[in-house]
């Protein structure tokens, strides 16, 4: 029997193998599958528990045990966004890619933590995440509306989405302007500011867009994180700091478009 200490540990762990599972193979059901069978295997071999880093990890780790000794299959995919997201993770080519960015952009693994996972090497995981990003950056492209009162950054931002492959819909200064964008182009993905030129908000014109049609992937950009960062649902899944950096917005807007909405892979 497994000791108690170790059993808390693994049960507060589950919920996070269960959600990478799912976006691993495509489906709940299979993800579900795998997670118990990686249950078992770790009631037969406490020792791989002991040895490893943490916990999380050796729970991570048997799941690459079962998961690779059964050929690392494909469930039925669950249908809607995670469907879409799960055909876009089909295009990263390189093994092992995408287990390497889901266990990093999705699970927050340290690159060690992944090298012990996958049983590699820091630097060798650390070139998997990187490989999976440059692979879903090409993977990808869509219409983005941008939400900004202040015109050089909206520029700034726009000829970034546009590098990486992107068309931008239009640039909207006001909540008002920005309802009436969405209306005449669906975008594929928003990327708002919290504070707009007429004091309206971001935050309401993001929300109204989103009552009026199908879910999608938004990004806020702003000075003022702790407004959105308040421990109260719902919170964004990508939220970037002014003044930000190319990198992050590049890596924010790939990694938004590519999941199609992260909603589906971390609830």
């Amino acid at each position: 029997m497994m000791p108690a200490d170790l059993t808390t540990a693994i049960a507060e762990s589950l919920p996070y193998l269960r959600r990478y599972a799912r976006a691993l193979t495509g489906s709940q059901a299979s993800g579900d599958r795998f997670a118990a069978a990686t249950l078992e295997a770790l009631l037969e071999d406490l020792d791989a528990v002991r040895s490893a880093s943490s916990p999380k990890v050796a729970l991570f780790r048997a799941f690459h045990l079962v998961w690779s000794s059964a050929g690392a299959p494909v469930g039925e995919v669950d249908g809607g966004l995670a469907a879409r997201a799960e055909r876009h993770m089909a295009r990263l080519i390189t093994p092992n890619s995408r287990e390497a960015l889901l266990l990093s952009v999705i699970e927050e693994f340290r690159d060690s933590d992944i090298a012990e996972i996958l049983g590699t090497d820091t630097d060798e995981a650390a070139e998997l995440v990187a490989i999976a990003l440059r692979e879903m950056e090409d993977s990808v492209s869509g219409k983005v509306m941008i939400i900004e009162d202040e015109a050089i950054i909206a520029m700034d931002i726009e000829d970034i989405v546009s590098e990486i492959g992107h068309r931008v819909t239009g640039i909207a200064r006001t909540r008002d302007e920005a309802v009436a964008l969405a209306a005449r182009e669906r975008p594929d993905m928003i990327l708002a500011d919290i504070q707009l030129a007429d004091n309206s908000s971001g935050i309401d014109a993001v929300n109204e867009i989103l009552s009026k049609t199908t879910a999608m992937p938004v990004i806020f950009i702003t000075a003022f994180p702790e407004r959105l960062l308040t421990g109260e649902r719902p919170e964004p899944a990508f939220l970037i700091t002014k003044p930000f950096s190319e990198t992050q917005l590049r890596s924010a807007v790939s990694q938004a478009m590519f999941f199609a909405s992260t909603e589906t892979l971390t609830a």
